[in-house]
């Protein structure tokens, strides 16, 4: 017979993050009770991150020196990250996304949503290297490699000449689809969303009828601010337009996008957003937790779910002077003060 774990905190329970002193009983990898607990350890409770942009092999080229505007950095064929993508071998694209893939275990990510080039054998590289560290792992191949991967990533509607006929093929196939879209203007939005896309990415210079159809249609939209301000898409907190998100009811995910410009770390990227865009930290760590959505099976703690939390200690420097621990996480968690991790996964 198996036997139950117990995890005993702080925990912030369900969509609402609601913090209550618990205690978790799990059973074969499933929540199967959450008791309260009147004497509970101060330690606090927090369901997995979901990064919901990544491009984990472009950590070959991290922090290369690069000069230059959004396209002769990263659109294809013959950005800067491609041809360093092409340089690369193969042993050191595999080395470079465990890295990053530790990086993003040891803060507190059980998965990620990760555009990979390179065809089949781009998708089965990040298959080999990325998901026995990150089994939460959602992959859109490009290039051939989405008739093995879970999902189409599209670099632009203005980037694929035969879009229609792709995005159509993963239709058929029963493959997610998804669209960076509105980087650096919003020309290619409206292309995107034709296609009724299951994820957006950026939507940086989104309208605000753009907006409202990703909210009616239900589009999430994964914002990756760090990234925006690293490309020089924006210098201003109105872009991307998170606020007039929050206000129209849009699904907003977060993600970090390219590991050549940015750490995938989750704890910087919530601060970030929550200083310069003013969003509440119970906002941001929903985004941050939310785009687990796109595996089937959220990482919200609730009975009955699948256990995939970590245990965060605030006595680790200063948290433990907290009054408010959804704030604190977002605003000051790093990685060092993560004491346990419980990140069950069953095929």
């Amino acid at each position: 017979m198996e036997q139950e774990i117990t995890v005993s905190g702080y925990a912030l329970l369900g969509e609402s993050l609601e913090t209550r002193p618990v205690t978790l009983v799990i059973k074969s990898g499933i929540i199967t009770r959450i008791e309260d607990e009147p004497h509970p350890p101060g330690r606090w409770i927090v369901p997995a991150f979901f990064n919901a942009h990544t491009h984990l092999a472009d950590t070959v080229a991290m922090d290369i020196p690069a000069r230059g505007d959004l396209e002769s950095l990263v659109t294809p064929p013959d950005g800067l990250k491609h041809r360093m993508l092409r340089q690369a071998s193969h042993r050191d694209l595999v080395s470079g996304i465990r890295a990053s893939a530790r990086a993003m275990l040891e803060g507190g990510t059980a998965g990620c949503a990760d555009f990979r080039e390179g065809g089949i054998e781009g998708v089965r590289t990040i298959e080999t290297a990325a998901r026995p560290i990150l089994p939460g792992l959602v992959v859109f191949g490009r290039d051939g490699g989405e008739t093995i991967a879970e999902g189409l990533g599209i670099s632009s509607a203005r980037d694929v000449p035969d879009v229609d006929a792709r995005v159509a093929e993963a239709r058929k196939n029963g493959k997610l689809v998804a669209f960076h879209a509105g980087e650096q203007d919003p020309s290619d939005i409206d292309s995107a969303l034709s296609y009724s896309p299951d994820l957006l990415i950026h939507c940086t210079h989104a309208s605000r009828a753009q907006l409202k159809s990703c909210a009616d249609h239900g589009i999430p939209i994964a914002i990756c601010p760090r990234s925006n301000w690293a490309l020089g898409v924006t210098n201003s907190n109105a872009n991307p337009p998170v606020q007039e998100m929050i206000e129209l009811g849009c699904h907003v995910l977060l993600g970090t996008d390219n590991a050549m410009f940015v750490q995938p770390d989750m704890f910087s990227e919530m601060s970030f957003a929550c200083h310069v865009y003013h969003v509440s930290p119970e906002f941001l760590l929903g985004s941050a937790i939310s785009g687990s959505s796109l595996t089937g099976n959220s990482y919200y703690i609730r009975k009955g779910s699948n256990a995939r939390f970590f245990v965060l200690d605030p006595g680790r420097l200063n948290l433990r002077f907290s009054h408010d621990i959804r704030q604190s996480i977002v605003k000051r968690g790093f990685s060092g003060a993560i004491v346990k991790k419980v990140f069950i996964f069953k095929s």
